[in-house]
């Protein structure tokens, strides 16, 4: 047989490429995560699941609790994309009701309340939650409203920081406190609310 016609070396399974891995370790915790709840997500179990070491968990991230937050981060990161299409009212009202369908189907409501609940006590993972996925969807809609600002959309002297607390944190103030409903007409009506006292006039 010539060189030519040799067959290709055989490539030994090796190590899995850290980024491989990685996901797969978010994959699982998510699972466990929406499957069972924050306290589901523990390394022993998350290891097991994705078929890595603790070690590795351990060299990632400081808690499980870090871990379940950037893995709810990842999974919902795709669905909570923020459309620009140049107008701010339709742009925020399809997020937030993307949003609030987010919170209210499936297990995703549960969680999230579950996620904050456990963040005030284990300050990794209200770190994680931070920077994961509050600090990351408050930079997303502050710039946004900057571009608002900018086309005229918006008095000039709005605390864009203070109409982010409105729009999202009545979200979460009627996923925490559910005396009222949390629904996509509310989603609507909450943006109607807060464009119409922040447009300009």
């Amino acid at each position: 047989m010539t060189s030519q016609e040799q067959p290709p070396p055989r490539r030994g399974r090796g190590r899995r490429p850290a980024a491989e891995v990685r996901a797969g370790v978010l994959r699982a915790a998510a699972d466990l995560l929406l499957g069972e709840g924050v306290k589901a997500v523990t390394f022993d179990r998350v290891a097991a699941a994705a078929g890595s070491s603790k070690v590795t968990l351990y060299k990632w991230w400081p808690s499980a609790g870090a871990l379940a937050a950037e893995a709810y981060f990842t999974h919902s990161e795709h669905t909570l994309e923020f459309p620009d299409t140049g107008d701010l009212r339709a742009d925020l009202t399809a997020q937030i009701r993307a949003f609030v369908r987010l919170l209210t189907e499936g297990r995703t409501g549960p969680v999230i309340a579950g996620l904050i609940g456990v963040a005030q006590t284990d300050p990794e993972l209200s770190a994680a939650f931070s920077r994961y996925y509050s600090g990351p969807r408050r930079a997303l809609a502050m710039a946004t409203f900057v571009k608002a600002r900018d086309r005229g959309e918006l008095r000039a002297d709005i605390d864009l920081g203070i109409l982010v607390d409105q729009l999202w944190g009545a979200c979460y103030h009627r996923l925490l406190i559910p005396d009222e409903p949390l629904t996509e007409d509310f989603a609507v009506a909450l943006v109607d609310n807060a464009l119409d006292g922040a447009r300009v006039r």
